[in-house]
């Protein structure tokens, strides 16, 4: 008798954890400020800042997010300092149980471009498909699955141009996923672009992880490489280092400061540039990162 199987991630989680671990946490950019709080009523309130170092500038957006468990429904409407405004209504398990509903728009009032996304999903043991109408581009319909057994993962990708009756995108991929480690291969872009990632736990303290990229329509031939581990110093922080190919080796320190607030440092060094100051400054990279959540 088969076990039961769990639901597979979506086809944008595939990777996922070798992604974050080589992804997240290098607050390289500048310095980042993000201060989260909840409502009694169940508003949750974002307001994220970033300072450009290079254009001296600071981005910023302000999100507000209701959700209703009861009935299933989660509302967000966000509005940036570029004056772009963003609005998403999800409802779930309305018509059956495991489907999503989404719809996903943004308007910016200065040039009148709107975009206008509506996506469905549906989740169920050993399957995750997810189908999405982008209704002002093309308008363009883009479909994906994920199906899923014993941990072995298949995971394809297509979008259908509706105007012009093609298909102008596909792509696919197979992996597998243990609690202590995952592989994954995603032949993207027409299958012109190949990548492969890895991740693998150590030990509760240490993560590992790699991932290759090879573009056929790449000018440079070759293999791009990228490694990286997550060591936990204690219960409140951990390290984080990653090297490519190029010769950047980049390295993150995260730290909660108490319950609620944690600071991130990151540094990115160019290890073949070393002396070197480009037009818009040194070839490296420095950054900070603040998190407050209550």
């Amino acid at each position: 008798m088969s076990l039961p199987q769990p639901v597979p991630p979506s086809w944008k989680d595939l990777g996922k954890s070798s992604n974050d671990l080589l992804g997240k946490d290098f607050p390289i950019n500048g310095t980042q400020l993000e201060v989260k709080t909840l409502t009694p009523s169940n508003v949750a309130f974002k307001v994220a800042g970033n300072q450009d170092p290079k254009l001296n500038v600071i981005n910023a957006d302000i999100e507000a997010k209701y959700t209703d468990k009861a009935h299933g429904l989660v509302i967000t409407q966000g509005w940036t300092t570029a004056n772009l405004l963003r609005t998403q209504v999800e409802a779930e398990n309305h018509l059956a149980k495991g489907l999503k509903f989404d719809l996903s728009t943004s308007l910016l009032p200065d040039s009148g471009k709107k975009t206008a996304l509506f996506n469905t999903a549906y989740k169920q043991p050993g399957l995750h498909t997810r189908a999405f109408l982008d209704l002002f581009k093309g308008p363009t319909f883009t479909a994906d699955t994920v199906i899923g057994r014993d941990g072995f993962l298949l995971g394809a990708e297509a979008s259908y141009n509706v105007t012009e009756g093609k298909i102008t995108r596909y792509a696919t991929a197979v992996g597998f996923s243990a609690p202590e480690y995952a592989v994954t291969v995603h032949g993207l872009g027409n299958l012109s672009t190949f990548a492969a990632s890895y991740y693998h736990r150590v030990s509760p303290d240490v993560e590992a992880g790699a991932k290759a990229i090879y573009d056929t329509k790449a000018t440079t031939q070759g293999v791009s490489l990228e490694v990286g581990t997550k060591v936990y110093l204690d219960a409140a922080a951990f390290v984080k280092a990653k090297i490519n190919n190029a010769g950047v080796l980049a390295v993150g320190y995260t730290q909660a400061l108490r319950p609620g607030v944690k600071a991130s440092f990151g540094v990115a060094i160019d290890t073949q540039r070393l002396n070197e100051v480009t037009p818009t400054g040194p070839a490296h990279k420095v950054g900070a990162s603040f998190t407050f959540e209550g």
